[in-house]
C-alpha cells in the first residue's frame, strides 16, 4: 500500500501557487502533514488564506530557494521546530531565459540569467537534499521528488531556453547521484525526478494544455510509492522517460 498515513511529513518548495500548491493540496488530502515552502513573510499570509480556501490544513514556512546563503539555516530551523521530514518535493524553479522564449539563443544568454537560474533550479535543490536526506537515511525512510522537465533530457536536447535546459539536466544528474546514494544505504529512501508537462501556471502560461492538477499527479504518485517503487527514475504521467 502507498504511504498516506498522517504521521508522514512532506516539505514542498515553491508551494504557494501553481504545481507546488497543487502537490501540497493533494498530499494534504492524502493525510500528510504539509510544510509549504514560500519565499517571504508576505507570501506566508497569502498562502495561509489560499490553502484555507482550498479546504486543507497546510503550514507555510519561509524557504527562499534563491538565497543559498540563508537556505541551510532555514532548513535547520525547520527541522528543529517541526516533525522530521519524510518527503521532500523540490518544486521551486524559475524560467527567465529570453528574449525569444523557445527560440532564445545560448549566445544571447547573460551570466546573470545563468547564475540566477542555476542558484534556484540546481543549487537550491542540492542544498535541500544534502540537508534533509541524511535524516531520512538514518530513520530508514524517505521520498525525494525533483520537479524536472523534458526540456532537460540530454537524449532530446535542442536549442532554446539554454539556462533552463542546463539547469534541469543538472537536476536530473543530481537525482541519479542521490538515488545511487540511497540505494547503497539499503534503506527505504527513494529519489526520483518527474516532468509535469506543459502546465497552465505563471511559468507555463494560459495557453498550456495541462491543468495544475494533472501537473501534480506524478509527483504525488512518487511521494506515495511503497518500498517496491522506483528509485533513480525520470517520469512523466507515471511513465519512465529517457534521460
Amino acid at each position: 500500500m502507498p504511504h498516506t498515513e498522517g504521521s508522514k511529513t512532506a516539505l514542498v518548495t515553491g508551494a504557494n501557487r501553481g504545481i507546488g500548491f497543487e502537490i501540497a493540496r493533494q498530499l494534504s488530502l492524502l493525510g500528510f502533514s504539509i510544510l509549504a515552502g514560500v519565499r517571504s513573510r508576505e507570501k506566508v499570509v497569502m498562502a495561509v488564506d489560499d490553502f484555507k480556501k482550498a479546504g486543507v490544513d497546510v503550514k507555510p514556512v519561509i524557504l527562499d530557494m534563491a538565497n543559498s546563503g540563508r537556505l541551510l539555516d532555514a532548513l535547520t530551523e525547520i527541522e528543529l521546530t517541526h516533525a522530521p521530514i519524510d518527503v521532500l518535493v523540490n518544486n521551486a524553479a524559475i524560467l527567465i531565459d529570453g528574449p525569444g522564449g523557445f527560440n532564445s539563443s545560448l549566445f544571447d544568454m547573460t551570466d546573470e540569467v545563468f547564475r540566477r537560474t542555476w542558484e534556484t533550479n540546481v543549487l537550491g535543490p542540492s542544498i535541500t537534499m544534502r540537508a534533509l536526506m541524511p535524516g531520512m537515511l538514518t530513520r530508514g525512510f524517505g521520498r525525494v521528488i525533483n520537479m524536472s522537465s523534458l526540456a532537460g533530457q540530454l537524449s532530446q536536447m535542442g536549442k532554446g531556453y539554454p539556462a533552463y535546459r542546463v539547469s534541469k539536466a543538472a537536476l536530473n544528474a543530481l537525482t541519479r547521484i542521490a538515488a545511487a546514494e540511497a540505494a547503497a544505504s539499503g534503506t527505504d529512501v527513494k529519489v526520483n525526478a518527474c516532468s509535469p508537462g506543459w502546465v497552465r501556471t505563471g511559468m507555463g502560461g494560459k495557453d498550456a494544455p495541462r491543468s495544475p492538477e494533472k501537473g501534480a499527479e506524478t509527483a504525488v504518485w512518487l511521494a506515495t510509492i511503497d518500498s517496491d517503487g522506483p528509485n533513480g527514475g525520470f517520469f512523466q504521467d507515471k511513465e519512465l522517460q529517457a534521460w
